[in-house]
């Protein structure tokens, strides 16, 4: 008699981070799905920055003085880093919105019935708009060409200009979701995201130059997150509005936007996946 002995492979416990990163890519992954068979979102996402380009370019245009000129194309110039960063910021409000929609579908019940990291569903989510954006902020970039933009330094800084929208768009995704995960409704989240959106990019000085501000609100925009990262973008792109003002982070202002970023994505990221983690049980 012969006895069979069957060999059973007990699979080791996957590694929490490896867990967490293939989750949220695959998230991400289903998010980018969604997003292609929704062409509008899309569509409308490009409308208003290419919009923007076009009525600040020609309107104002020739009324802004930098510099010590109202030469239409060096405000055209001056103008672009202020773009492509509300561009990215802008964002936040269609990240909310979408983690609202998901909240109020039901799906996070669903996503709390498979076997994956927490913080994967908004780490997705964040990834997916962070290429939606990426993918915004490139055919802006060729609208702007043609409207007369021109960069004047090397391709690796204007690469790490770009880098560093992306870098604050992530970051301002991140205050979305914490938006998105404590409303109710996706228009809840819309409007949430955009009341706090405007003050933020309209006191810097992504369309005006900070040094015609009456002294209180130049402090204000100068000491603004937003700003720090128009003002890297102009230095690394080469373009006009050098400011003049003293305050650390328009001095360094590469290094300020670096360091906005990373504590704006460690802050809101920490509060998001705990708000998320409280709404899940």
């Amino acid at each position: 008699m012969s006895a069979v002995t069957d060999s059973v492979r007990i699979a080791a416990p996957s590694n929490p981070v490896t867990q967490s990163v293939r989750d949220s890519l695959v998230v991400a992954k289903r998010n980018l799905i969604r997003m292609s068979r929704i062409p509008e979102m899309i569509i409308f996402g490009l409308i208003q920055p290419i919009m923007f380009v076009v009525l600040f370019s020609y309107v104002f245009g020739g009324s802004m003085n930098i510099g010590g000129t109202t030469d239409p194309g060096v405000y055209r110039e001056f103008l672009m880093a202020g773009i492509f960063a509300q561009t990215v910021t802008f964002a936040t409000a269609g990240a909310g919105a979408g983690i609202a929609d998901d909240m109020h579908k039901g799906l996070i019940d669903r996503f709390r019935s498979l076997p994956m990291a927490r913080g994967a569903v908004l780490t997705g989510r964040t990834l997916a708009d962070l290429v939606q954006t990426a993918l915004t902020v490139l055919v802006l970039a060729l609208v702007a060409v043609l409207v007369g933009w021109r960069t004047h330094t090397s391709v690796g800084e204007v690469l790490a200009a770009f880098g560093l929208l992306l870098l604050l768009g992530y970051a301002f995704t991140w205050v979305g979701a914490l938006i998105g995960l404590s409303v109710r409704t996706p228009e809840a989240a819309t409007s949430g995201g955009l009341i706090w959106l405007f003050p933020v990019t309209f006191v810097s000085n992504a369309f005006v130059d900070s040094s015609q501000m009456t002294p209180w609100l130049r402090h204000v925009a100068d000491w603004n997150p937003f700003s720090a990262t128009v003002q890297a973008c102009r230095e690394l792109f080469g373009n006009p509005g050098v400011s003049q003002s003293d305050a650390w982070p328009m001095q360094h202002p590469v290094w300020a936007s670096l360091i906005y970023s990373i504590v704006i994505i460690a802050l809101f990221r920490t509060l998001a996946v705990r708000k998320y983690r409280s709404a899940a049980t």
